[in-house]
């Protein structure tokens, strides 16, 4: 059996009490929690999207954040959409 995972950066003690906060939660605080990063995760991305394309609207944002997610050709299919060819 493989080794367990412990991070470069964490003491085997630290991550060893991390582990057993993780296996004490319930299943709706585990998901709160994946919840909460995705939604952190998504803000980021939006962020710089809107750097990188002031110009564009709220759902063109989404559009894009789901190309970086999916891809080109799957958005092209699900949504109709793909970006303009002057987007380099």
């Amino acid at each position: 059996m493989a080794a367990p995972f412990v991070p470069a950066d964490t003491t085997p003690e630290a991550w060893a009490k991390q582990f057993e906060l993780y296996r004490r939660m319930t299943p709706a605080q585990k998901a709160a929690g994946v919840r909460a990063i995705t939604l952190a995760v998504n803000t980021l991305a939006l962020a710089g999207l809107r750097q990188q394309f002031p110009a564009a609207s709220e759902s063109e944002l989404g559009l894009r954040l789901a190309v970086r997610r999916l891809g080109e050709e799957l958005v092209a299919q699900a949504y109709g959409w793909r970006a303009p060819p002057d987007d380099a």
